[in-house]
């Protein structure tokens, strides 16, 4: 069962066996099974809004509970795929998904949940992960949650700089990091404050990451076995979700020339609270060839300069990870990698390191993107770094299933 919301490949299986008639039930029981061994904190649970509605008829997305085993109410999300849309009849008609999450300890198989609706509204809950379009700084992209930031660049960062105006020029698809210490959120307030305040830690974090005209953390190309090239900066974006416990949005590029080639590509990010990790689909558009060789990479030279760091790179081929381990010099340590499950093969030139996939045109790349920051206290070390990134890759190979059933 999909969802024209999210992209086809969502990292769940749903399946629905209800019960009683949908006219008869007071509650939607959701069964998840978790197929891994180890914890598996901040798991994102969805549910297509078009089987709530068949158990719960006329339940609204601010008159709902989701409670787990033990009773306790959840913090969840319900997305809106047609915002336009009318809905005379009280269905539910433009609603997508309903999203909530779990923390999965070691050794535990599976949990079950409840959705009632409610008489009384359902007010807010905190959001953790939010995406926006920065127009007070040359058109940025930023989006967070509560483990880290990023950002990447628009057309008017790429534009030529006036006569005498001093604008700062940089041309790149790469993304950029905000290392967080604090689980709020940070990017209007960094923004705020300005560029100068925000490369050094007063308290919440900085930005200390180098993209330069790099693929950054994650950022994509095609490789033609000898050449790299990539998009510019990004032309338009959608923000299609925001939160609070999921963040979806697109970025799309204006095609490029690979080695005679047109190519496009759009960028579908989904941003879950809780995780180091952002999923991102690349689809490349081009014509003439059935396959290209996309690559996922990292800067090689990622620090500010003065920090003499040390970079351990680290490739993982039977989990198609990549990941960098950067020790500075008085801005402590820090992790990026970037897992891609279809990665065939490893690459790199004079300023990425990078993995490499075949991509059809018109069908998405999965992969994920993430980093970690040691003084933010929760990943302090190399080996606490690569146990993370395998855990996602382990995440990614081994999706949860849920299970639907209507109850009286």
């Amino acid at each position: 069962m999909t969802n024209r919301f999210l992209p086809a490949a969502a990292a769940f299986v749903v399946s629905a066996a209800f019960a009683l008639p949908a006219a008869h039930a007071e509650k939607l029981t959701i069964t998840v099974t978790n197929p891994l061994d180890g914890a598996r904190p901040a798991e994102t649970i969805t549910v297509p809004w078009s089987e709530v509605n068949r158990v719960l008829p006329g339940a609204a997305l601010q008159k709902i509970a989701v409670r787990d085993a033990a009773g306790n109410l959840l913090p969840y999300q319900v997305t809106n795929v047609a915002p336009q849309a009318k809905d005379p009849e009280n269905r539910g008609i433009a609603y997508g998904e309903l999203i909530f999450q779990h923390d999965f300890k070691a050794g535990e198989k599976n949990a079950t949940f409840t959705v009632e609706k409610t008489e009384t509204v359902s007010p807010p809950f905190p959001t953790k992960v939010h995406a926006r379009y920065v127009q007070e700084r040359l058109d940025d992209f930023a989006w967070e949650n509560d483990k880290v930031a990023h950002r990447t660049y628009g057309p008017a960062l790429g534009a030529p700089a006036p006569a005498g105006g001093g604008k700062e020029v940089l041309v790149t698809s790469g993304n950029d990091i905000w290392f967080k210490r604090v689980p709020y959120p940070i990017v209007d307030r960094w923004y705020n404050k300005g560029h100068d305040h925000y490369h050094v830690d007063q308290g919440e974090g900085m930005d200390m990451y180098n993209v330069g005209r790099t693929l950054g953390a994650g950022g994509t190309g095609i490789w033609d076995g000898s050449k790299l090239v990539s998009a510019r900066n990004y032309a338009t974006w959608k923000v299609l979700a925001n939160g609070p416990v999921r963040a979806i949005f697109e970025l799309s590029y204006d095609a490029f020339d690979a080695a005679g080639t047109k190519v496009s590509e759009v960028r579908r990010f989904t941003v879950d609270a809780g995780h180091w990790f952002d999923r991102i689909d690349s689809t490349f558009t081009f014509t003439g060839m059935p396959q290209l060789n996309a690559v996922v990479g990292l800067n090689k030279t990622p620090t500010d300069k003065g920090q003499d760091p040390s970079i351990a790179t680290d490739r993982v081929p039977a989990d198609g990870s990549l990941r960098q381990w950067v020790t500075q010099k008085s801005n402590d340590s820090f992790g990026v990698a970037v897992v891609v499950p279809t990665a065939k093969e490893a690459g790199s030139d004079g300023a990425n390191d990078f993995v490499i996939a075949p991509v059809t045109s018109g069908k998405p790349l999965t992969y994920y993107v993430g980093a970690a920051w040691s003084r933010a206290g929760e990943i302090r070390t190399k080996e606490e770094w690569a146990r993370q990134v395998a855990l996602q890759a382990a995440r990614a190979k081994a999706p949860v299933k849920v299970e639907l059933a209507a109850v009286k």
